[in-house]
């Protein structure tokens, strides 16, 4: 989303343009359209906003237009306070999420946002099993309860086979208001995640768009026995689970909760050097740095399903900071001839003649020494 909004300003800087082309899959006026659609008409049960704020003072034609391209829930002004920025992070994450995870300094010019959450409820709550149904290889024996789809048929649960990611075993469960949630898990423990998150990904929107969608395997097809993931038996007609068919599905999946705070700018890859440097550009920054970062949470439960997630990307002038210098020490030696001088100076306690004040009255050039004499110290 927040690199999506500064569609309308790279469009008209190539070489930020090329890069978030080459990053988006597509022109990066198209996906500003995209997210302007989304904010203009959000989703019920996904709250969504997103900002973007300037120093005062440091506008400039493009990036008026800039900002006066963008749809009005986009919320614009100077750049705001740190309490300011955790206040709008706290209201638009339905207080998931209270902190901004970007620190704001005098430095920071340009600032955006994205924030999405949601909390929902499962349109069928699931069971609380005794975590011995997990069976004797999951996770290192720490569990004491987990949680059991119930047989209902909001509740999908299925098995898939993946060119990417071989057999993969699927549980969607639906919300309340038309959201869905996706578990999926390889038959092959010593899978990449990367690649089983991304087959997540396309087989949960496909089920989501098209119920059914994701060809199913029979179990029928599959060798009868224990695996890593799922056991596969015959069982009396009489025998619970969610039914497919001749084929009867029980799912046991554990209850979970994450937070995170991503460094997105360590990964160029996203595109965000780019648009900071359009940003920098249309400011009339010459020296600049960025910083992007992501704080999200989640939580899955026996009742339903709640994230968040804040996006923030600054943009700040470089500043040149000397090196700090490690302290120095000087030893001065009059190891040769040297001169001395005497003066008179106005006392406060003892005020002298105006006529004297500051008046030289000894000098000497030594160009003897002697050795230093302790019977030569007064007396107490």
């Amino acid at each position: 989303m927040v690199i999506a909004l500064c569609g309308g300003l790279v469009d008209t800087d190539p070489v930020a343009r090329d890069k978030l082309t080459e990053v988006l899959g597509c022109e990066p006026l198209d996906t500003a359209l995209v997210a302007a659609g989304m904010l203009e008409v959000p989703h019920p049960l996904v709250p969504i906003g997103a900002g973007l704020w300037v120093r005062s003072g440091m506008d400039t034609a493009k990036v008026s237009a800039w900002r006066a391209s963008l749809p009005d829930r986009v919320d614009n002004g100077d750049i705001p306070s740190q309490e300011r920025l955790d206040r709008w992070a706290t209201e638009r994450t339905l207080g998931l999420i209270q902190h901004f995870p970007v620190t704001v300094t005098e430095q920071v010019v340009c600032l955006l946002a994205s924030v999405l959450a949601t909390k929902i409820s499962w349109d069928v709550p699931f069971e609380v099993a005794d975590a011995a149904e997990m069976g004797p290889h999951t996770w290192g024996g720490s569990l004491r309860r987990v949680l059991r789809a119930p047989l209902d048929p909001r509740h999908s649960q299925f098995l898939t086979d993946t060119d990417r990611a071989g057999l993969l075993a699927v549980h969607i469960a639906r919300a309340r208001g038309g959201l869905v949630v996706g578990s999926v898990v390889a038959g092959d423990p010593s899978m990449a995640a990367d690649i089983v998150l991304a087959e997540a990904e396309r087989i949960v929107t496909a089920e989501a768009s098209t119920p059914g969608s994701v060809t199913r395997l029979s179990l029928f097809d599959l060798p009868l026995g224990a695996g890593p993931v799922w056991d596969i038996s015959e069982e009396p007609d009489s025998a619970p689970g969610a039914l497919m068919g001749d084929e009867r599905f029980t799912t046991i999946i554990p209850a979970w909760s994450a937070k995170t705070n991503l460094n997105l700018g360590a990964s160029p890859e996203l595109g965000f050097e780019a648009a900071a440097g359009a940003i920098a550009r249309a400011l009339g920054v010459g020296d600049w740095l960025y910083e992007a970062r992501q704080s999200a949470v989640a939580k899955y439960s026996r009742a339903g399903f709640e994230a968040a997630a804040v996006t923030a990307f600054a943009v700040a002038r470089s500043v040149h900071v000397a090196p700090r210098r490690t302290p120095r020490r000087a030893v001065v030696r009059f190891a040769h001839p040297y001169a001395v001088v005497a003066a008179t100076r106005n006392d406060p306690f003892e005020p002298s003649p105006p006529a004297w004040h500051g008046i030289p009255v000894f000098s000497a050039w030594v160009a003897e020494a002697e050795n230093a004499d302790t019977a030569d110290l007064p007396s107490d």
